[in-house]
This record gives structure tokens, C-alpha cells and sequence, in this order.
């Protein structure tokens, strides 16, 4: 659609989006600062998001009435960022996106605004512009909703579990021994999530992984399915740091398998310590810090709601070559809310009784997740993720519509399974498997040249995040990453109280030296 300026009797220009005026012809200023004090937002509101405001005129008002607040513009038509139209006036903004930027709205967000509850966060829509652009309008709407949703549904969660998630963190760095160095590959790598359709696909995976051209990323909660249909993955991904998620990997290590990849938070048995682990940093300060600390390679990757998320986007950094996305229906097929066997299942069937039959509880559950509308916030943000990503993502089997309609898909029973990889078997080592694309790092031993020996103990990194929490230049970063995980009550807590809840909290693991500082 083609914007143009018109002068008006003010000195402020409004403009048109085809026919249709956006701002006041008369007095555009005075329009905006109308309508903003007409909206009332909460005092300790900390981010502002505007659809489309056009001009910009809104901004001023704006910072005048809410100073604390970060004021972040969206728009659809690129030509409100030119010098034609004042690009310097919408750019009184903290943070400005239109389609130029070249990377998907949700996108942008996050990088803007962190994991916060919904009552942080204002929206602000400009109707006229609603009128004027129609379809794209809505979709820009559609996508900060669901943006929202995600980081408030995030944000609950933290605030729920953040101090049991900080303690897990010291529970593993010193539990692990053994982690794992990415060198760069090109092999292809199947990524199986725990939707039901992982059922059908299973013979096809296993066909490939036999003939070593293909390697496996599985998320712990699809191993059980794996193992039942013959497949041991080369490497398992676990991101969740609720006591219950160790029930997947219990599960996956009576299979012996080759490595696990984890998140620092996430809830690991303590068999975990006999393998190698590939390390994933959330990418902030002070997860990067007390790795770098240990001497530890890791892979960073922002936090995702699902692991399966999280697995496509490893794979994504572990690999040039083909990726085949499976098992992530992210929704349930009646009764069937994962692929069988589920490691789950057995604490139903355990508690099953007459009055309380196994497919009746199962029922609630299916109904359970469907309720939470989570399955429809994952869809959402995979929507908009995947049109980035590159072509050589492809789906096999029935994922959720989103893949199918967006990726390449490879049916089941299909011949041209692997099409896209006729000499993976030229390209993956004797033995196969992702495993052969690292270095190992053993601590304490010098068995091989490819193992490394770090530096450093766990403690030297609770000192080294205790250190940074005095420091000027690294307290406000890590204080506002730390204070949602672990004083989410407290308005702004000071770096000396969250040094006092680090100590409570990653104490026990170590010395009394280091506890009471």
C-alpha cells in the first residue's frame, strides 16, 4: 500500500495509507496525546508495545506518563522508518521493528523483552490503522498476543520453580564428569519429540539408522518409544527442571545410552554423572560466566517453552546437514497424548484402581493439556519461526499442521525417505551416530588427546558468580537476570540480597566457607 505525507494547520504532518488518514488532518499531535490519556496503565508497568502508531506522535505522551516504561513500536509499513516520513520521530522509541528488519516479529521481542508476567507488559493498537491495512494489522496483533502469552506463561513458571531450578544448577556442575566439546558436521540428524504420530514413523528412523546415515536427537520423553521399537539415540536432550522429568531419564539410562545433552536447571538423577554431557547455557551473563568459569564448552540456546524447541534448534547448530523433525504433533489423538510407551503411564497405571480406571485418568489428562492451551502457543511461535529457518528442515510423518504446511514432508511409507541424503553414509564415521562428532572432556584424566582437563571446580564458579555479584560492571546485569529466579516478590532487590540467596540456596553443595561467606 502506498503511504504519503499531507500537511495539516499543526506543523505535524498526518499521513495516508491509500485513502485512509491515520492521523488527525488537523491536529495530530493533540489527537495522540488525547487518546493516551485516556489509558490507564499500572504504575510499575515496565514495557509498552504499539501496533502500528503511524507517526509516532504517540511516543512523547507516552514517556511523559510512564518514564520507567520501555516503549517498543511495530510496524507494518517499512516506510515509517525512512527519513521521508521522520524515521528520527518514530525512532524516539527504546526499540522500533517493521518488516526490514528481517527477522520475524517474535523474534525481535524476545530480544527485547524478557520472560514477564502479562501485567508488565502494556499493547497499545492504533485503530486507524486497523482500518487501513486490515489482514496485516491483525496478524502483527496476533503475533504479540501470542508473543505475550509465551513469555507470561514462561514467567509464571519461574517464579514458580526459579529457586528450585538455581539449586539444580550447582546440583549438576558438580555432578558432571564427563562433557562433551561441538565440533561442526554435516550429518543428518532426525529430532524425535514424544507426539503420538513418533509411532509411525519409528520403522523409518530405525531402516536409516542401521545403515549409519542417520544420526539421533531424541527428547527424553520419546526414548521409552525408541527403545520399544529398537532404536537407541545418540543423544538425548532433557531442558526440564521439575523433580518429574527425571522419570524420562531414569527411564533412558537403563538403555546405556551414548550421551546427554542438558540444560544447567535441568532435573537430572545422579547416574547422569557417568556420561558425557553436552552443556546448554540459556545465554545469559551469569550462566556463561560460571561455565566459562569451569572451563566448560556449552551451546547457547534461549529458553524454549518445549524441548522439542530446544532439540531443533541444537540440531540446528550441531549439524549443516539434512534435519528430519518428527513426533511433534503438539496435540493428542484421543486418548493418546504420547507416543507408547510413555514413561508417565506407569505412574497412571500405579494409582489406577476400580474407581479410578487407567483409560479414565488418562482421559483427564488428554483434557488436562488441551485445557492449558499451551500446544496452541507452541504452534504459534513454531509458525512464525519456521519460515526463518533453513530449507534443509523437512517433517517426517504427521506433525502438527503448522510443519506439515511449511516444511518439505516426507510421509510415512514413502521410498523417498532420505532422498535428500543419499551419501550420508559416505559422510558419517565407522560406527555412526552423533557421538563421533565430539571431543570428550574428562575431568581428572588424560586417557586420550581428545579429552580435555578443566581448570576449575564448582566452587570456583559459585565464587566467580558471587565475585561478579560485587563487581559494578556485571551486578545490574545479573541482578535483573537473577531477581525473576530467585526474589520474583521483591520489587527491586539489591545485588547483597540476591548474594545472600545464592549463598542459602547453592550452599549445602558446598563447603561451610563458601555458605556463610
Amino acid at each position: 500500500m502506498q503511504e504519503r505525507l499531507v500537511p495539516t494547520g499543526s506543523g505535524a504532518p498526518t499521513v495516508y495509507a491509500g485513502e485512509q488518514a491515520l492521523h488527525s488532518r488537523y491536529n495530530p499531535r493533540l489527537e495522540a496525546e488525547k487518546y493516551i490519556n485516556t489509558l490507564k496503565f499500572r504504575e510499575n508497568i515496565r514495557f509498552l508495545i504499539l501496533i502500528e502508531p503511524g507517526m509516532g506522535y504517540m511516543v512523547p505522551v507516552l514517556r511523559k506518563n510512564n518514564p520507567l516504561a520501555k516503549i517498543i513500536t511495530l510496524h507494518i509499513s517499512d516506510f515509517f522508518v525512512t527519513p521521508e516520513a521522520g524515521g528520527d520521530r518514530t525512532l524516539e522509541a527504546d526499540a522500533v521493528w517493521a518488516p526490514g528488519k528481517g527477522i520475524p516479529v517474535q523474534r525481535f521481542l524476545e530480544q527485547e523483552i524478557p520472560d514477564i508476567e502479562a501485567r508488565f507488559i502494556g499493547l497499545i493498537e492504533w485503530r486507524p490503522s486497523l482500518t487501513a491495512y486490515g489482514e496485516a494489522y491483525l496478524r502483527l496483533l496476533s503475533g504479540t498476543t501470542d508473543f505475550i502469552k509465551r513469555v507470561d506463561a514462561n514467567a509464571r513458571t519461574v517464579k514458580g520453580f526459579g529457586q528450585r531450578w538455581f539449586k539444580n544448577v550447582f546440583k549438576n556442575l558438580k555432578l558432571f564428569q564427563q562433557v562433551l566439546e561441538p565440533v561442526p558436521s554435516s550429518i543428518p540428524i532426525a529430532v524425535t519429540g514424544a507426539g503420538p504420530s513418533l509411532e509411525e514413523t519409528i520403522p523409518l528412523i530405525r531402516e536409516w539408522k542401521q545403515r549409519e546415515a542417520l544420526g539421533i536427537l531424541a527428547a527424553a520423553s520419546s526414548v521409552e518409544a525408541l527403545d520399544a521399537g529398537g532404536i537407541l539415540p545418540d543423544l538425548i536432550i532433557s531442558t526440564d527442571g521439575g523433580g518429574w522429568a527425571a522419570a524420562h531419564l531414569r527411564g533412558a539410562l537403563r538403555k546405556n545410552p551414548p550421551a546427554l545433552t542438558v540444560t544447567l536447571n535441568a532435573s537430572l538423577p545422579s547416574q547422569c554423572g557417568e556420561l558425557p554431557i553436552l552443556v546448554l547455557s540459556d545465554g545469559s551473563v551469569w550462566q556463561n560466566l560460571i561455565l566459562k568459569s569451569m572451563a566448560i564448552p556449552f551451546v547457547p540456546l534461549a529458553p524454549r517453552g518445549t524441548v522439542t524447541a530446544s532439540a531443533l534448534e541444537l540440531a540446528l547448530a550441531l549439524t549443516q546437514g539434512e534435519i528430519f523433525i518428527t513426533g511433534t504433533d503438539l496435540s493428542h489423538r484421543d486418548l493418546r497424548t504420547h507416543a507408547r510407551p510413555y514413561s508417565f503411564n506407569r505412574f497412571l497405571e500405579l494409582g489406577s484402581s476400580r474407581f479410578h480406571p487407567f483409560y479414565s485418568e488418562t482421559f483427564v489428562r488428554a483434557g488436562a493439556i488441551a485445557d492449558s492451551g499451551n500446544h496452541g502457543i507452541y504452534a504459534a511461535w513454531f509458525g512464525q519461526q519456521l519460515e526463518t529457518y533453513p530449507k534443509r528442515l523437512h517433517t517426517l510423518g504427521n506433525n502438527n499442521p503448522v510443519f506439515n504446511s511449511l516444511l518439505d514432508t516426507e510421509k510415512p511409507g514413502l521410498s523417498g525417505f532420505g532422498k535428500n541424503i543419499p551419501a550420508a553414509k559416505e559422510r558419517i564415521p565407522s560406527g555412526g551416530g552423533i557421538i563421533n562428532n565430539f571431543a570428550l572432556m574428562n575431568r581428572g584424566s588424560n586417557r586420550s588427546a581428545r579429552i580435555i582437563k578443566p581448570s576449575f571446580s564448582a566452587e570456583h564458579a559459585l565464587e566467580a558468580l558471587l565475585q561478579a555479584l560485587s563487581d559494578p560492571g556485571f551486578a545490574p546485569i545479573i541482578t535483573g537476570e537473577l531477581s525473576p529466579l530467585l526474589l520474583a516478590e521483591e520489587k527491586e532487590p539489591s545485588p547483597q540480597a540476591l548474594k545472600k540467596v545464592v549463598r542459602s540456596l547453592a550452599g549445602p553443595y558446598f563447603s561451610e566457607g563458601l555458605r556463610n561467606g
